[in-house]
């Protein structure tokens, strides 16, 4: 008799409980912040910390020992025969998206059942879902078998999401928080208009494995997600992710910078799933997770592993003045010259995907420029080790004096919500996953855990039905209503807990955001420390993370936090070939070992970029802005990125 699995979603009605390092805890306090950043105290990584003996699912001869490390499920065959080198008997928990206690729906089995979704890397090296179901039938009752495979499930759920385990104690469901709660913000054009596609196929099945609850909206237009967040009720949502490149997460950060309450806004939790041309933050999330450099879907898959085992980390913002006064915050790179020119121009080759870029830049070294400008910057304290800058650096002070025109009035356009009110009901088409012989979740888009719909019977099983972690008590809603999005303004923050300006120093005029204590207005004199060049350059880059692309590191050496912004410079006189191996070198963060003498280098705090050149483009975060002089400051620590946990580099190899 063939069956299907089928889950629930798993919903705590306790009290929310106070969890360092994981999801279902939303801190308030910087303390709280720091406290829930910390992972618990690792432990030894072949320590065992589970062990017990399984039959199969559907076949019902073979058994198997399974035992559970910090870091692997190890399964071992035990009949029909002990298998010297058993293939699949390493299951790392970096390619667990998540796990589920299962129920026979005949009333004569009184065994239970426990599965893991894998995502193991194929001989190609491609990524592959796989399931493993496995029987607790050890006990005579169900009730016993039930209590061991939810153990299991238990155990593995708190090493997944960085929950610790009680010492000697007992591991019961009761470990476990509610479920997070996502907000999804997809942008259907992306990657080709590829993203909704990569979405469904990929994305919710993996974060519905995990058991995590979340609502979507599909973006229409541009600014419609800095419109929505500015209308969220934010104590709803453990964390906002983009389905996209990297532009949709500027709407969201200037969105959430932009509301009246930004001080406890700019805390939530924000995460990116790439399905986009421009990948460069998910490629540094990637890189911080200690994956292999990655692209495309493997990149996609790479990310939302990372995003269902929780865990977040501070994140550096940078906010922009621009020559007419107004502010963005940006959280990727500020860019004049080449790389800006590539960006732009290579829009119309957006069919192309990540490709554009390949093709933008043989077009910009067939036309190579050169821009006469005035850079100044305030130099760390503390340089980071790097190769050194290959150029020396004056030393000198900008006298420049321009008359920034008035800022315009700042228009808000009334939210669109031909989307949906959350929650949305969205349809739920089965999934399927190429090349993979188990069917894929049935989805429940308002927070149901997956819906495993196929034959994963054997001849002669019963069906399975869910047997939820934490059953929900009778008359609790299936998925928790969630407030709709509402166009008025939040509660106003408290103080912003900011350290004074520095005594004398202006303060550049904000609508929302921290102040930028270390800049004078645009138009006046640099105060002394700061360093200033002038003259012809192909290119000038100002960046946080480590990654300008999902295969570029233009810093390596960057983190999300360290308080810093990256400045690159190429000056002219270099030859085409040697920016192209400049380029080349940058895909393995060796850029700077080549030894070229054009290429410059310093860590910062804040810069001011002063073209000279009448006409060029400058970009935040790869979107063109006004073109004139404009300067930034680096606010450490502002906002929360969703990264998962930390790697080893290399940890795959």
């Amino acid at each position: 008799m063939n069956g299907n699995l089928e889950a629930e979603e798993r919903q705590d009605q306790r009290p929310e409980q106070e969890l360092t390092w994981s999801w279902g805890y939303r801190p308030r306090s910087a303390l709280d912040r720091v406290k829930a950043m910390a992972p618990p105290p690792p432990l030894a990584p072949s320590t065992p910390l589970l062990h017990g003996e399984f039959g199969s699912y559907p076949d019902r001869g073979p058994r198997f020992a399974l035992t559970l490390t910090p870091q692997a499920l190890h399964i071992q065959r035990l009949r029909p025969k002990p298998e010297a080198r058993p293939r699949g008997g390493l299951v790392l928990l970096t390619e667990v998206s998540g796990c589920c206690t299962l129920r026979s729906r005949s009333p004569l089995d009184s065994a239970a059942y426990f599965c893991v979704y894998t995502y193991p890397r194929g001989r190609r090296g491609a990524r592959r879902r796989a399931a493993r179901t496995f029987r607790a039938d050890g006990a005579a009752t169900y009730e016993e078998n039930r209590a061991e495979a939810q153990r299991w499930a238990t155990a593995l759920t708190c090493l997944l999401r960085g929950l610790p385990l009680p010492g000697d104690g007992e591991i019961t469901p009761d470990l476990l928080p509610r479920p997070p709660r996502l907000l999804l913000l997809v942008n259907p054009f992306g990657g080709r208009g590829l993203a909704w596609q990569w979405c469904k196929n990929h994305v919710l099945p993996m974060i519905s494995e995990a058991g995590l609850s979340f609502n979507l909206i599909q973006t229409e237009r541009q600014n419609h997600a800095r419109e929505l967040v500015q209308g969220l009720n934010l104590s709803e949502w453990d964390g906002i992710v983009t389905v996209s490149g990297d532009g949709l997460l500027y709407e969201v950060l200037n969105g959430l910078l932009q509301r009246p309450d930004w001080e406890e806004a700019v805390k939530t939790p924000v995460g990116i799933l790439p399905c986009g041309s421009g990948n460069a933050l998910a490629g540094a999330v990637n890189r911080h997770g200690g994956f292999e450099p990655a692209l495309g879907i493997d990149l996609l898959l790479n990310c939302s592993l990372l995003l269902c085992r929780g865990g977040s980390h501070p994140l550096d913002l940078l906010s922009v003045t621009l020559a007419s006064g107004s502010r963005c915050f940006s959280f990727l790179s500020v860019a004049w010259g080449f790389v800006s020119d590539v960006d732009i121009q290579s829009e119309r080759f957006r069919a192309l995907g990540s490709a554009r870029f390949t093709l933008g830049t043989v077009l910009g070294l067939a036309t190579l420029h050169t821009y006469r400008g005035r850079f100044s910057y305030l130099p760390a304290t503390v340089e980071p080790a790097s190769p050194a800058p290959a150029h020396g650096l004056p030393r000198a002070k900008s006298e420049l004096t321009l008359a920034p025109a008035p800022a315009p009035p700042v228009a808000h356009s009334p939210l669109h919500r031909s989307v949906s009110d959350l929650p949305l009901p969205l349809p739920q088409p089965a999934l399927t996953s190429p090349g993979s012989p188990e069917p894929l979740p049935i989805l429940s888009l308002n927070g149901g855990g997956p819906e495993l719909a196929g034959d994963w019977g054997g001849a002669g099983d019963a069906p399975l039905s869910p047997d939820p972690l934490l059953p929900s008590p009778p008359g609790t809603p299936k998925a928790a209503q969630l407030s709709p999005i509402s166009e008025g303004a939040s509660e106003m923050a408290a103080s912003s807990g900011l350290p004074p300006p520095t005594p004398g120093a202006p303060v550049s005029i904000s609508a929302g955001g921290p102040p930028d204590h270390l800049l004078p207005p645009l138009g006046t004199p640099l105060p002394p420390g700061w360093v200033t060049m002038e003259g012809d350059f192909v290119l000038i880059l100002a960046i946080l993370p480590s990654h300008l692309g999902a295969d570029l590191v233009a810093a390596p050496h960057a983190r999300f936090d360290d308080g810093l912004v990256h400045l690159c410079w190429v000056r002219s006189g270099i030859s085409r070939a040697a920016l192209l191996r400049m380029f080349l070198a940058m895909e393995r963060g060796t850029h700077f070992s080549l030894g070229c003498p054009y290429l410059g280098y310093a860590a910062a705090h804040a810069f001011r970029l002063e073209p000279l050149t009448p006409r060029g483009v400058l970009t935040v975060d790869g979107e063109q802005v006004e073109y004139g002089p404009l300067q930034a400051q680096v606010h450490p620590g502002l906002g929360t990125l969703l990264t998962g946990p930390p790697g080893c580099p290399g940890r795959e190899a």
